[in-house]
């Protein structure tokens, strides 16, 4: 289990982060997310003692981390880096036996991963050929191979289409079901949504919210409605509860003020029966997010 404990880390006058406290345990996502500049990428580097922190403990089973801890973890920066001349296989191989791997596995390894990932090329080309989206993918490989403890991923969605985001995220769970500790930030809240167990959210280095998503959605209240009946927008807008209204023909989507509004709006939806849609659930993660966080990136 990796814990963060009361982590902070400051650049001249800035604080980039601000006694920051997180755990993640073997087999769980934990998203880290915020607005850029919030302290994401701050916090990946010290764990991976790229950085000193000011103040603050980072332990790894309740010890801190060590050199064989380091070759544990897949670390995969916002910032891609592979050497675009070396072939695909080769490059797969140095990075596997970087983190300990003997050669002969890592021969047996590499087509499973190419495969699971499908990568577009052979083995004898060199990156640079590769298309982004491949190259992406090779570097994800490079990350995972060594089924690693520890992963770390800074914005692994970044410039991939929903195919390619669908085989990582594929990934992501095959290493949480064989007892990964998973972190990754991203500004997707849809893939956050689907995949992690935990959230930490930042502002300014500080958490801001920390906790199951489902729990974190939950404390918001059930205050987005979507309708499809015979009201008409002047009636749905007379209700005082209703903050704000989007409508796509018969459907409307509704934002309360307070969830307890719902039972009066359903009641008046259903006084001549049957209606085809009528759903009440707690803000998304994107809309608790630009709430929390702000709607602009820093």
């Amino acid at each position: 289990m990796l814990q963060v404990n009361d982590l902070t880390k400051t650049f001249g006058q800035a604080t980039a982060v601000d006694h920051e406290s997180f755990q993640v345990k073997p087999g769980e996502i934990l998203g880290l997310i915020g607005q850029n500049g919030a302290g994401k990428t701050t916090t990946f580097r010290m764990i991976l003692n790229f950085l000193t922190p000011d103040s603050g403990q980072i332990t790894w089973e309740n010890q801190p981390l060590n050199r064989t801890d380091y070759d544990q973890i897949g670390y995969l920066p916002e910032e891609r880096g592979l050497y675009p001349k070396m072939r695909v296989g080769e490059q797969l191989t140095y990075f596997a036996r970087l983190h300990g791997m003997k050669l002969a596995e890592i021969r047996q390894q590499i087509p499973q991963w190419v495969k699971r990932f499908q990568v577009k090329g052979k083995l004898t080309d060199k990156v640079k050929d590769l298309s982004k989206g491949n190259q992406q993918k090779v570097q994800l490989i490079a990350t995972l191979i060594h089924m690693p403890k520890l992963v770390i991923l800074d914005e692994p969605f970044s410039g991939l289409d929903p195919v390619n985001a669908s085989l990582l995220e594929a990934g992501i769970l095959m290493l949480r079901d064989a007892g990964s500790a998973i972190i990754y930030s991203s500004h997707d809240m849809g893939n956050v949504e689907a995949i992690f167990d935990q959230l930490v959210m930042l502002k300014n280095g500080q958490v801001v919210l920390s906790g199951a998503v489902s729990e974190i959605r939950q404390s918001f209240g059930r205050t987005k409605l979507f309708l499809e009946s015979n009201l008409t927008r002047e009636q749905l807008v007379a209700y005082p509860e209703v903050k704000a209204i989007k409508q796509r023909g018969r459907e409307f989507e509704l934002t309360l003020n307070d969830p307890a509004a719902g039972q009066k709006i359903f009641a008046a939806a259903t006084k001549e029966g049957y209606i085809p849609e009528f759903r009440q659930v707690p803000p998304s993660l994107d809309e608790i997010f630009r709430l929390k966080a702000g709607a602009a990136d820093e």
